[in-house]
């Protein structure tokens, strides 16, 4: 399906918000995510399904000055 990823758009086979963060690298960081604008928390990823056209975002936190 197609969704929007930060902004792009980007091809996903991932059902729940938790499989598309995995299949991003992300499965163990600490990042902050949302979907179609309101806050996902951690443990409600592996529940949150997705949508075609679905808006995500996910924010991962830098280190540095």
């Amino acid at each position: 399906m197609k969704v929007l990823l930060n902004g792009e758009p980007f091809a996903t086979e991932a059902a729940t918000l938790d499989e598309l963060c995995a299949s991003l690298g992300f499965a163990e960081a600490k990042i902050a995510t949302a979907l179609n604008g309101s806050f996902v928390p951690a443990s409600s990823r592996g529940a949150t399904q997705l949508a075609p056209a679905d808006e995500i975002e996910i924010v991962a936190p830098r280190q540095g000055g």
